[in-house]
């Protein structure tokens, strides 16, 4: 009898043991991760009865709750809302949040853990509850040309500092406002946000660092010089055929340069050349011969398919593996299956402008209580290191040919040295292509990384994507 009634205690023990455990996981280790969950109806709910927290740029509020007279109390407002709605994001009674809104939702409702004293301290004083204020690195200057460069193109704009990872601007067009999204009417705020569904442009997207991705076309070519030169096994001055056509290894597709006919008019072509004239063949020989493995570590090394967030989570993009040499040629300047954000494209720039190292982005400067207390700093991180330096300073100078003397020229400044490379990425027969370019400034003393992308386009990258990108880079040099 003994015996059993031990066994019985022992089993409600260990019962008991495993319900603390659970329980003191979900409500202290888990608690931001329940609270940031959009289906969690109860925190979003929660969350309207204290003041929440503004969302500033350059210390003015681009997002702020301003009392109103309803069971909810406050209301969140957008000011200048097309022009930092991909930051922002929204936030709805009952259609989720996005943007730095969902992302960092524990913060600006005042329910992370960082903030606990905080809460307390509101409950002993009798304060109306407020969440923190989340300071962005968005430069405002910065953000404006971009959104005005890039005009009413369908596309992205993405500028970061490439020796902190700070983004200074993050631009998807078309945009929309988010002010109808955060009335209290749920009735008007379901039939905003199915008229945005519906929308064939589909404004809700944040192209920056998510949707369906785009072909990177010629500025992956900076991944496979990289990994070229970085690999110790070719030299800029390196030759490969340059023949005016060229078929694919077991394959009927036949590729051509971008301009046709021979690049630069001579039978065989330099790595160097090929960058600064962009030229798809040479590329496509080079990339065979450096193999996918090869081709791959570097392009994971720069950050392809890796998960990560600034603080909203960026989709990772995409390199080819376990590919016929066909597909590895096409690949190798930027189509077949290559996908990729514009995010990723201006990490790619950055970590050469940055001297190999690649940065972690970030659009975070400062998150403070409602006292001004710090509770999370900017953070500057490494991501990670690429190329040496040596590669670097050697990937700069080609790119600076690229645009003083070559096939991005339109990215020139005078009196500055831009290093840059253009993109036009073909989408398949009868379809539009999508133009790039990528670039840094100066490239003595890098300022600023910045990708730009252009949808539906007729042209090529330098024509329509480099004007905006030297727009962009102006506005940080001029500040």
């Amino acid at each position: 009898m003994n015996k059993e009634l031990k066994r019985v205690s022992i089993a409600v023990l260990l019962m008991f043991v495993a319900l603390f455990t659970s329980s003191t996981v979900i409500t202290v280790f888990q608690v931001d991760n329940l609270n940031a969950d959009s289906r969690n109806v109860r925190t979003l709910y929660d969350s309207y009865s204290a003041e929440r927290g503004p969302i500033l740029v350059n210390g003015q509020a681009v997002a702020e709750s301003k009392a109103v007279n309803d069971p909810y109390k406050f209301q969140r407002v957008y000011s200048n809302p097309l022009l930092y709605s991909a930051v922002t994001g929204y936030f709805t009674l009952n259609q989720g949040t996005t943007g730095v809104e969902g992302s960092l939702n524990s913060y600006l409702s005042g329910t992370a853990n960082d903030q606990f004293f905080t809460k307390i301290s509101s409950i002993l004083t009798g304060q109306n509850p407020k969440g923190a204020s989340v300071s962005l690195t968005i430069n405002p200057k910065v953000q404006q040309a971009a959104f005005d460069a890039l005009g009413n193109n369908s596309g992205a704009v993405v500028a970061m500092d490439p020796k902190t990872g700070a983004i200074l601007a993050m631009v998807s067009k078309p945009s929309y406002d988010p002010n109808p999204l955060a009335s209290h009417n749920t009735t008007d705020v379901i039939a905003t946000y199915k008229k945005l569904l519906a929308d064939p442009t589909r404004p809700l997207l944040n192209r920056t660092i998510g949707g369906d991705l785009y072909h990177p076309g010629s500025v992956f070519k900076l991944v496979v010089a990289s990994a070229a030169i970085d690999s110790g096994r070719y030299t800029p001055d390196s030759q490969f055929p340059n023949p005016p056509t060229y078929q694919l290894p077991l394959s009927n597709t036949v590729i051509t340069n971008a301009e046709g006919g021979t690049c630069g008019g001579t039978p065989t072509v330099t790595i160097a050349t090929a960058l600064r004239l962009s030229c798809n063949i040479p590329f496509a020989q080079l990339g065979a011969a450096l193999g996918a493995d090869t081709i791959s570590k570097y392009a994971k090394a720069y950050g392809y398919g890796d998960k990560f967030s600034v603080p909203m989570s960026v989709t990772p993009s995409t390199y080819p593996i376990n590919t016929d040499v066909a597909k590895l040629m096409l690949s190798s300047f930027g189509q077949d299956e290559d996908r990729v954000t514009p995010l990723q494209i201006a990490m790619t720039t950055a970590a050469i402008a940055n001297k190999g190292t690649l940065m972690s982005p970030t659009l975070i400067k400062e998150i403070d209580a409602p006292d001004l207390t710090v509770i999370q700093p900017f953070q500057e991180k490494a991501y990670g290191q690429p190329i040496t330096a040596q590669t670097s300073a050697t990937l700069t100078q080609l790119m600076v040919s690229n645009v003083s003397n070559g096939a991005a020229s339109n990215a020139r400044i005078a009196g500055v040295d831009v290093a840059g490379k253009t993109g036009t990425a073909q989408n398949g027969a009868g379809k539009s292509n999508t133009l790039w370019f990528t670039g840094f400034a100066p490239a003595n003393d890098p300022q600023v990384a910045v990708a730009v992308v252009v949808e539906n386009g007729t042209s090529f990258g330098n024509a329509v994507a480099a004007p905006i990108a030297k727009t962009v880079i102006e506005a940080v040099l001029n500040k």
